[in-house]
């Protein structure tokens, strides 16, 4: 594979890697300029079809409220790679409760990026 065609599949899974770095650090306008004005973000809760989150400021409050709930919320990439634009992103989030367990979820994430952009992030989660 030439190297061209090599650097357009990692361009994807960097900016997924950049945009989780962003979230482990709460920095909501380095999250936010990785997506594109109209993302769509499709969260894997509440179940049974998760919720729809579409443009930056659904994405901010999501985000906000998130933050808010689990300050020390982290998310770890265990796999990702690239197909075009498509990603896929195989993760574990940590966190602690309210009243102090330890909790976590992993799940994977079907991402379209573009031009350096997270146009669409769909979440699958199990349990």
């Amino acid at each position: 594979m030439s190297p061209v065609r090599m650097e357009r599949l990692e361009a994807g899974v960097r900016t997924l890697i950049a945009f989780t770095e962003a979230f482990n650090h709460r920095d909501l306008p380095g999250m936010l300029a990785l997506v594109n004005e109209s993302c769509v973000f499709e969260d894997s809760t509440p179940a049974p079809d998760g919720k729809r989150l579409v443009g930056k400021p659904a994405l901010a409050q999501y985000y906000q409220e998130l933050f808010a709930r689990l300050p020390q919320s982290h998310l770890k990439i265990e796999e990702s790679f690239g197909f075009g634009y498509h990603c896929i992103l195989l993760w574990r989030h940590d966190w602690d409760e309210p009243d102090g367990r330890q909790a976590h979820l992993r799940g994977v994430d079907i991402c379209r990026v573009q031009d350096g952009l997270i146009h669409e992030r769909l979440s699958y989660t199990k349990g």
